[in-house]
């Protein structure tokens, strides 16, 4: 495996950057970035490349302690580490003078002390100390686990409604937007219709939120059932079932809870701010996204969900733009549970849905332009490190409404316009006035200077 050690000067707005191997040689030449977003980016992709061009090497990477101007590029070397092979730390500028002076180097710039810095890391690797545990891996587990536990919950839940299918059948039209916990419980004691049926209707309702009217509803329709399965087999089955289920549960609350609770990462704080994203949805956008500084732009956070559009032709020769849904699907499964409830409760979302409805979207094509909105307010949110404000996303709107487009070119007419007098076809000159009317349309009749929806608090 080969070793290459990264050398970071940082001084106020900048960095200066190089690649050493461990024989101290130059591997890319030095290069600087600002202290921006764009530079932490550029560093990203930098970063990604030669890793990509040495499968086989393992990067380290150090920076001086200069009174804070080292924080930025140091956490987001530590939070690139959950992407790419590389540790990081962060050095006492003492040693590395007293070092950059046994090598007797007479001269000092931030090219010289960056080179120095990578050189400390290969001549002292004993006094070095690297962040090599990622800030997340903790809460990356239990998020697995958590899942682990639902998948497994989902699973019987759809053994179990497959038994009662046959057991106790009519208790499925109380399970249709899922499996009630009362249900769960209710199967613990009077698993199959036969065993229900003989039940007593005060010992039904003591059941937790069953009340004496559904207690009697119950029984009466458990004797006169449709079921068919009433052996000992399957009363044992639908009850190890249901238990299981109850414990799954209860289970996941438990952890769910303690992850909200142990979880301290300043970026979920930040999306929660967002009517619509919860504790959980909050944690598990920040686990798939990781750091913002791996995406330069919102699109290519929006091609990493999924969600950016792609043209599409089907077998009957319909046409149009889809959602590419390329990627993991697990992002996007987050992001769209998160549109859900922001329609229902944040009216900046719900505004743009009904708008685009009104017009004659359809619903779901609705909900994907809602889940793309929803992806920039993330990303600015994170990339500024600020609240969420409705009256920013309003303005930027607005802004773009009262923003004039300029006219479009045809790059392949740049030398001659349009010639009326071309012996074109029929078909082509039609094409031509279409285009040419739809250059001179009024800018209101185009919708450029539809109002914004009012924000409702």
């Amino acid at each position: 495996m080969q070793l290459f050690y990264l050398g970071s000067d940082v001084s106020k707005g900048y960095a200066d950057f190089v690649i050493l191997d461990s024989r101290k040689q130059r591997v890319m030449k030095n290069f600087q970035l600002d202290d921006t977003f764009e530079g932490q980016c550029h560093l990203y992709g930098i970063l990604n490349q030669f890793l990509a061009d040495y499968s086989e090497a393992s990067l380290f990477a150090a920076v001086e302690s200069t009174g804070g101007y080292e924080n930025n590029w140091y956490n987001a070397l530590v939070k690139f580490q959950s992407t790419l092979n590389i540790q990081t730390a962060r050095l006492n500028p003492l040693g590395v003078m007293h070092n950059s002076k046994a090598d007797l180097k007479q001269n000092n710039t931030d090219k010289i002390s960056a080179q120095s810095i990578a050189e400390y890391l290969i001549t002292h690797p004993e006094k070095v100390t690297y962040q090599q545990q990622d800030q997340m891996a903790s809460l990356r587990k239990q998020w697995g686990f958590i899942k682990m536990l639902t998948k497994q919950s989902t699973q019987l839940l759809n053994q179990l409604e497959s038994l009662l299918y046959t057991a106790n059948t009519e208790l499925l039209a109380y399970c249709k937007n899922g499996t009630p916990a009362w249900v769960l419980k209710l199967l613990l004691q009077y698993p199959t219709a036969a065993k229900l049926a003989r039940a007593r209707v005060p010992v039904v309702s003591r059941i937790p939120h069953v009340t004496s009217e559904r207690a009697q509803e119950l029984v009466i329709s458990a004797k006169r059932s449709v079921a068919s399965a009433s052996d000992r087999i399957i009363e044992e089955l639908i009850a190890a079932t249901a238990k299981q289920i109850l414990h799954l549960k209860k289970t996941i609350n438990e952890q769910a809870e303690l992850m909200v609770k142990e979880c301290s990462i300043p970026e979920v704080d930040i999306l929660k701010t967002f009517t619509g994203i919860s504790d959980s949805s909050a944690i598990g956008l920040i686990l798939e996204i990781q750091a913002v500084e791996r995406f330069k732009t919102v699109k290519k956070l929006a091609s990493f969900f999924g969600i950016h559009p792609v043209y599409r032709t089907s077998g009957d020769g319909s046409s149009g733009f889809r959602m590419s849904k390329k990627g993991r699907k697990e992002p996007r499964q987050i992001l769209f549970m998160v549109t859900l409830t922001a329609i229902r409760s944040n009216p900046l979302i719900r505004n743009i849905y009904l708008e685009r409805t009104e017009k004659g979207m359809e619903k779901m094509a609705a909900i994907g332009l809602c889940m793309h909105k929803i992806l920039w307010i993330i990303y600015g949110m994170l990339k500024h490190g600020k609240s969420f404000d409705p009256q920013i996303d309003i303005k930027n709107r607005q802004r773009t409404i009262q923003t004039k487009p300029a006219d479009r070119k045809d790059e392949n007419r740049r030398f001659q316009d349009y010639d009326s007098n071309a012996p074109i076809s029929r078909r082509q000159n039609k094409k031509r006035l279409e285009r040419k009317q739809s250059h001179s349309v009024n800018d209101t009749k185009s919708g450029i200077n539809a109002p914004v929806p009012e924000f409702v608090s």
